[in-house]
């Protein structure tokens, strides 16, 4: 039996984002399942919980976790809660795992407050808990400057960034590893740089 791989979404998000990366996943020999999660409608930590639960239904032997921006938090605040049974490696892209100054700029305003939903509860304001690196862990962050976070936050974003998530906000100590591609915050599910890139990590537990 292969290899299981439980892709989770980020904010605003279904599960249809992830369709061309798990495909290419599959193509590397891994069967992908996909968590969904009420992004707007529940903190992250009650989504980690959920996770938790989906988790344990699986009957397989290994999991891997691939997670996208704030479906990284998801796994920050899951793995804070109680690292679960046959976890393999975990590779995230995108998250700010050091908080998002376009959603603090989002939440400073009581209009624009509403596109966080809950998502802000211990999440992308810059108090989710720390990642402590207890499973092999590595993130995968953009350069390509263009997206939805420099029209919500105009000139908020520090360089190099993806157009919504700085480069500074996805680093860590308790990351293995650390890659950049030139890709945006969307666009590097549908890289196929990114791709190799996470499938190499579940392979060998580093990008190169």
């Amino acid at each position: 039996m292969s290899d299981v791989v439980v892709l989770i979404h980020g904010i605003w998000m279904t599960t249809l984002e992830l369709r061309p990366l798990a495909w290419r996943l599959r193509r590397c020999g891994y069967s992908c399942r996909y968590f969904y999660y009420p992004s707007l409608r529940h903190r992250p930590a009650d989504n980690a919980r959920r996770l938790a639960a989906y988790l344990q239904q699986l009957d397989v032997p290994r999991v891997h976790l691939v997670a996208h921006s704030l479906g990284g938090i998801v796994l920050s605040h899951l793995f804070e809660q109680g690292a679960p049974a046959r976890v393999g490696r975990v590779v995230m892209l995108g998250t700010p795992l050091q908080g998002s100054v376009v959603a603090r700029h989002l939440y400073q305003r009581r209009l624009s407050r509403v596109l966080l939903g809950r998502a802000s509860e211990a999440g992308l304001l810059g108090d989710a808990p720390v990642w402590r690196g207890e499973t092999e862990s590595g993130m995968i962050a953009g350069t390509r400057s263009f997206g939805i976070g420099q029209f919500l936050a105009p000139g908020k974003l520090v360089p190099p960034h993806d157009g919504t998530v700085a480069v500074s906000e996805t680093r860590s100590p308790g990351l293995h590893q650390h890659r950049t591609v030139h890709c945006s915050h969307l666009s590097m599910l549908v890289s196929r740089e990114a791709a190799a890139l996470v499938c190499r990590f579940l392979q060998q537990g580093r990008f190169t």
